[in-house]
């Protein structure tokens, strides 16, 4: 296959355009053993295809057995169904029932209109620094806390005859 028609026809495919004709060509042209380099991966893409197309084939009778199956439902089916639907139907009026109330309850708490607590941007900027500073150096702490905790777990896991400390 020529260079140029191979790759618009991969573009092709790939862009999910090709037909069954085209896509037959391809699983043809990449099933030969002569593939230029640049398509090698490819070609292993294709050739993986089409190896599990040809696991997969299913027994000729599955559509009959799986009719066949379906034609036998049991005869209590429908009162599962009800139970099932009614199961459903509560739990979604106990949800729609939860976020009613909720809803109340926030509109209630809530202020008609919120305030800003600065006038001054800049101010506003420069507490919130502070604050964010606070809390870095609070995760900072907790992460040298953390660290303090994993060299006790490891001498413990040590003293327990254990290998492997777990990460």
């Amino acid at each position: 296959m020529e260079s140029d028609k191979l790759k618009a026809l991969v573009e092709k495919y790939w862009n999910a355009d090709t037909s069954l004709e085209e896509e037959a060509q391809l699983r043809k042209y990449f099933a030969e053993e002569s593939v230029v380099e640049e398509w090698k991966e490819t070609a292993t893409l294709f050739r993986y295809y089409d190896a599990k197309r040809q696991e997969g084939v299913a027994d000729p009778t599955f559509d009959q057995q799986v009719l066949k199956k379906i034609k036998t439902k049991p005869a209590g089916n429908m009162r599962s169904l009800v139970y099932n639907m009614s199961r459903i139907a509560a739990g979604i009026l106990v949800v729609v029932a939860i976020g009613y109330f909720v809803r109340q309850e926030a509109k209630k708490s809530s202020p008609a209109e919120v305030v800003d607590t600065y006038s001054d941007p800049q101010l506003a900027f420069e507490e919130t620094k502070k604050a964010l500073m606070i809390l870095s150096k609070g995760f900072g702490k907790a992460q040298h806390e953390v660290g303090k905790m994993r060299v006790f777990n490891e001498a413990e896991q040590k003293v327990r005859g254990e290998s492997e400390p777990e990460k």
